[in-house]
């Protein structure tokens, strides 16, 4: 079976964007230390998941990126890589090598993880990391801790009705001061 991972920055504190959906205090200035690290994250996957809200700027800032004179390092990998969005309100996907996901989550992603090929990954937007999340269908989570904490905004683990345990697999601080966090559940 693959498995899913998940890939976010996330503040101090906890949140993925501030209240209003701010992400000026993320730290964007990645040495190539960083780079390495998700380059390395993605070198085992060949599909990426996506919630509706998130594929609205994710897929064609890459896309553009990937098109321009002097594309960004990734650019190709996310734009190559097959994306399945998960909504409930679109009819068709907009997007190139996308598909879209519109059932129970639970069994979209299990039926995902169920087809041969390599692992995938997630990065999202709060509601669908959140909904992930408590449903326990993430099997590794990359935390990118930034250093700054903003007090309020969107936090991934808003969902949860019960507690979750998950156990350290690694730390890894880089020179921008971001700290990636791998945990699985336990």
């Amino acid at each position: 079976m693959r498995k899913l991972k998940l890939q976010v920055q996330i503040s101090m504190d906890g949140f993925i964007t501030g209240a209003q959906g701010e992400m000026d205090w993320m730290e964007f200035n990645w040495g190539q230390d960083i780079k390495d690290f998700v380059t390395e994250l993605t070198k085992e996957v060949d599909t990426i998941l996506l919630g509706r809200n998130l594929a609205e700027g994710f897929i064609p800032h890459w896309t553009n990126s990937y098109n321009s004179e002097s594309p960004e390092e990734g650019s190709e990998i996310f734009v190559n890589t097959p994306k399945v969005v998960f909504t409930k309100t679109m009819e068709d996907s907009i997007w190139a090598n996308t598909i879209l996901a519109k059932g129970d989550l639970v069994q979209e992603v299990n039926a995902l993880k169920n087809l041969p090929g390599k692992d995938m990954i997630a990065y999202g937007g709060g509601k669908f990391v959140s909904s992930l999340i408590k449903e326990k269908l993430i099997d590794e989570l990359n935390l990118l801790i930034n250093p700054s904490a903003i007090g309020k905004g969107m936090p991934i683990f808003q969902l949860l009705t019960e507690n979750q345990n998950y156990q350290l697999l690694a730390a890894k601080p880089f020179e921008c001061g971001i700290v990636a966090l791998t945990y699985k559940i336990k």
